[in-house]
């Protein structure tokens, strides 16, 4: 479908005169959502959260937040409670999911305890602490309150990060045709403990990601290529054989994890455009609103809280939120979608790729964190 009139259909619920200080409405209790409100408030500006669900949801699996996110969240006053409410990560360790050997390891360097870091904690935890920054910041929160582009106030600003399914995306740039991309994921949490690093366990067409979460937890995310359907979203759920049936051929290491998943939910993976218009009249997109992303970069958390900063700021201060944020998601997004390939290459294309990460591993360690210093260096706060 063509995108509608963007102008004509947003000035629907957007007042034709402007107050001295706009109210701003945040659509979604996520966490680009509270990210966003809470910079906002700090600031000075009355924010309205609406949450469609009748409590903010604590729930969920774990995070990866690198050092880009961590910066907001340091700037937004939560660099106590997020050192304590997470692990910090000291490496990624890419592993020969069918041999359970490790092909390299990638250390991060030692950092000051209150530098930002690359942590590891529940979503649920992170959620928390935004939560509690929104409500000392003042922002009125409403849950169970489901604003729609017909319901949603007719003055001020509107800030939708109401997610991977935004009723308001489409008014800025129609309806979009995602498609799925011939790969599902399973979502887990376990008791155990495991060493402080990313585990990325690669084998021919599929992979699994595991680390340790706060009060002897681990997170597991587990992909796999097939052409079975299955439906996007994270709350479906699955029986946990289909994932261990997946992996049968998997070292024992790998297998006696899986073997530990009791419930599971799975989703289909689908790639989705950036949003071509991310802000107009007064009605902006942030998060997975704007961008959803495959989680093969472990960036959707962190693009979208430095989504919600750069827009507090823009709309604070002045400057060109879309400007600023696009082109720097399309491409994390764009090594996102190249990870999904090299995770899962088989046959000879897979014995040289892992002995050219041997090869940096032992002769330029650095060569990781180098590669990605565009993306994790980043600091939108200052």
């Amino acid at each position: 479908m063509r995108r509608k009139n963007a102008t004509s259909v947003a000035r629907r619920f957007i007042a034709k005169t402007k107050v001295s200080a706009p109210h701003n409405t945040v659509v979604g209790g996520g966490l680009a959502g509270l990210a966003v409100a809470a910079a906002l408030a700090q600031s000075g500006a009355t924010v309205q959260l609406h949450e469609r669900a009748s409590a903010l949801r604590t729930q969920g699996a774990g995070l990866q937040i690198s050092p880009n996110g961590a910066r907001v969240l340091h700037a937004l006053g939560l660099a106590k409670p997020l050192r304590e409410k997470s692990i910090v990560s000291k490496a990624v360790v890419p592993i020969d999911g069918l041999t359970g050997r490790a092909v390299t390891r990638f250390a991060f360097p030692a950092q000051a305890a209150d530098a930002p870091g690359f942590s590891l904690l529940h979503r649920g935890d992170l959620l928390d602490m935004l939560a509690e920054a929104c409500r000392a910041a003042g922002v009125q929160i409403v849950t169970d309150s489901h604003l729609t582009p017909d319901t949603a106030p007719h003055t001020g600003r509107l800030l939708a990060a109401d997610g991977l399914h935004s009723e308001f995306r489409p008014i800025l740039n129609g309806l979009g045709q995602p498609f799925f991309t011939g790969q599902v994921a399973w979502r887990a949490v376990i008791d155990g403990d495991a060493p402080q690093e990313a585990r990325i366990w690669m084998l021919p067409g599929r992979h699994v990601v595991s680390y340790p979460l706060p009060g002897g937890k681990i997170n597991i995310v587990a992909v796999q290529e097939r052409d079975a359907w299955a439906e996007e979203g994270w709350s479906h759920t699955d029986d946990p054989a289909h994932l261990q049936s997946a992996f049968d051929d998997a070292a024992s290491p790998l297998k006696t994890l899986l073997s530990q998943v009791k419930t599971v939910n799975l989703w289909g993976l689908f790639r989705h455009d950036v949003a071509e218009t991310w802000a107009e009249d007064e009605v902006y997109l942030l998060g997975d609103a704007a961008h959803p992303t495959l989680p093969f970069l472990a960036q959707g958390a962190n693009l979208a809280l430095e989504d919600a900063w750069v827009l507090s700021q823009c709309l604070s201060r002045g400057g060109d939120y879309q400007a600023l944020r696009r082109t720097r998601v399309k491409r994390a997004i764009a090594a996102a979608n190249a990870n999904a390939v090299n995770y899962h290459l088989s046959g000879l294309r897979r014995t040289a790729s892992h002995a050219a990460l041997r090869a940096i591993g032992a002769v330029a360690p650095n060569a990781f964190l180098s590669r990605l210093s565009w993306l994790y260096d980043h600091d939108v706060t200052r």
